[in-house]
C-alpha cells in the first residue's frame, strides 16, 4: 500500500438535502451520524464499527414531507466518498464476504471493488418492504435498504450481492444485512501485505 491517508470528504447539497460526509478507511470504527432519521442513524453506526471505517455524518433534509431524501442522499454521499478514500485501490484485497446473525435474522454479502457497479438484492419478504421501523418519525421504510445498498454501490463503483438467507423481525433483519455489508467491506478495503500493485490482471480497478 501507498502511505496515502484513504480519508475523504463530500459536501453534497440539493434542493431536498445537505450532506456532509467523512470517511477514514483506515479507523477503528468511531463515528459520529445525524441524518434525522433515528433508526437510519442506528444503522449507520452499526456499519462504521463493523467495517472499522471512522465515519461523520451529518445530514439536514426535508424530513417533514419524509426520510426518503434523506436517507438516499446520505448513501450517495458515502458512496462518493469510499470511493475517493479508496484511490487507484492499490494492495487492497477487493474481495470479501460476510454472513451475520441477527437472532432469527440471517444476512450474507458479498462485495467486489471492481470499480464496476453492480446490486444483487434478494430474499426480502413482501412484508418487509412494507414495514415502518423506529421509534420516532420520521420511521425507517423498510423498502429503503435495498435502495440504500443501490445507491452506496453505484456512487462507490462496487459490486454488492445481499441475500437474506432468514429473518422475521424488520429490525433484525436490517440490522443483519447492514452489519453483514459492514464486515464484507472491513476485509474488502483492507491492505493484503502479500498484494503488490492493484488486484486485477487488467491493471486498474
Amino acid at each position: 500500500m501507498t502511505a496515502r491517508a484513504r480519508i475523504a470528504q463530500v459536501h453534497r447539497v440539493t434542493s431536498e438535502s445537505e450532506v456532509n460526509v467523512t470517511l477514514n478507511l483506515d479507523g477503528s470504527g468511531e463515528s459520529s451520524i445525524s441524518t434525522g432519521i433515528g433508526f437510519y442513524d442506528h444503522m449507520l453506526t452499526a456499519l462504521s464499527r463493523h467495517s472499522l471505517i471512522d465515519m461523520e455524518i451529518v445530514t439536514t433534509g426535508d424530513i417533514h414531507i419524509d426520510g426518503h431524501h434523506s436517507i438516499e442522499d446520505t448513501a450517495i454521499a458515502i458512496g462518493q466518498a469510499l470511493k475517493i478514500a479508496l484511490g487507484d485501490k492499490r494492495g487492497i484485497r477487493r474481495f470479501a464476504d460476510a454472513t451475520v446473525p441477527l437472532d432469527e435474522a440471517l444476512a450474507h454479502c458479498v462485495v467486489d471493488l471492481a470499480g464496476r457497479p453492480y446490486v444483487v438484492f434478494s430474499g426480502e419478504s413482501e412484508s418487509q418492504v412494507y414495514a415502518r421501523i423506529g421509534g420516532m418519525d420520521p420511521l425507517y421504510p423498510g423498502s429503503m435498504t435495498q435502495h440504500v445498498f443501490e445507491s452506496l454501490a453505484l456512487n462507490a463503483g462496487i459490486c454488492v450481492h445481499l441475500r437474506l438467507l432468514a429473518g422475521r423481525e424488520p429490525h433484525h433483519i436490517v440490522e443483519a444485512e447492514f452489519k453483514s455489508l459492514a464486515r464484507a467491506l472491513r476485509f474488502a478495503v483492507e491492505p493484503d501485505p502479500r498484494v503488490t500493485g492493484i488486484p486485477s490482471t487488467k491493471g486498474a480497478l
